[in-house]
């Protein structure tokens, strides 16, 4: 990036040809911090963080129209929204402090019910009036004990606060050992895609600030900055006042050297 001065304004110019030259020679530099940033995103998904793992139960609500309260409601199961309306219904009751403390007390799981409020989601399979409960925990048999024991204890608070409803269970917990986070393979790729993006950001903004002058048609074709222009005159007059001496030969030998110098050495004394 240059500063160029025209009219008593300062403008600044980039050339997009440097900076995609200074990138591209230098993309060894963005490979190595990619690989490099996709190993530690490797290690610290497979080494750092704690695994987990996740354990399910089925329930058919069975409720054409029920009481809550003083509240009447009826529900169509042909409506679409019918299993919606239940599945949100009994998650509410699924997952206050009252049931959470039972099911804790019942599965004698170490956890606040705050902690277990966390753990547990729930929603309807396909719009059905199958309601899917899912258990998520740093073991496989905690969380299909714990799964196994929202299956004992939902059905009953619900039969208790919901007139004339009821939930049968379609498919019970088993510990399943595949783990569902962390993803190795999501964070190695994130970890490469943001080393190749900073990498990339960093070299740019280093080209930007790159001010030298890096070859001879940068000078020839008169794209220099009002700075870099005072600087290559100031560098003209130091050289016209220093004893140097520059000659042209070419095709030539080391004699031809040696020769220019003892006629420039006879010309100057």
């Amino acid at each position: 990036m240059e500063q160029v001065k025209a009219n008593n304004k300062e403008y600044y110019v980039i050339d997009f040809a440097h900076v995609l030259k200074s990138v591209w020679h230098r993309m060894w530099v963005i490979a190595i911090v990619s690989v490099l940033s996709a190993a530690i995103a490797f290690s610290f998904a497979a080494f750092v963080i704690t695994p987990t793992y996740s354990s399910s139960i089925m329930l058919y609500v069975n409720n054409s129209s029920f009481t809550v309260g003083d509240l009447g409601f009826s529900i169509s199961s042909s409506e679409i929204s019918a299993a919606q309306s239940l599945v949100k219904t009994y998650t509410v009751l699924l997952k206050n402090r009252t049931t959470l403390e039972k099911i804790i007390n019942a599965t004698e799981v170490p956890y606040t019910w705050e902690e277990l409020y966390d753990m547990i989601e729930a929603a309807s399979v396909n719009e059905t009036e199958i309601m899917e409960v899912t258990v998520t925990t740093e073991d496989p048999y905690e969380a299909a004990t714990i799964a196994n024991g929202i299956a004992k204890i939902l059905p009953q608070r619900v039969s208790e606060i919901v007139e004339g409803s009821s939930m049968e269970v379609v498919d019970s917990a088993i510990p399943i050992n595949k783990k569902v986070a962390p993803n190795i393979t999501q964070y190695t790729a994130i970890g490469f895609i943001l080393g190749a993006l900073f990498s990339l950001i960093f070299l740019v903004i280093l080209a930007l600030l790159d001010n030298t002058i890096h070859d001879e048609e940068y000078i020839l074709n008169n794209i220099m900055s009002f700075e870099e222009q005072q600087r290559a005159q100031e560098a003209i007059e130091i050289i016209k006042q220093s004893p140097l001496y520059v000659e042209v030969i070419p095709d030539f030998n080391l004699k031809d050297i040696e020769n220019s110098i003892k006629r420039s050495i006879r010309m100057y004394e």
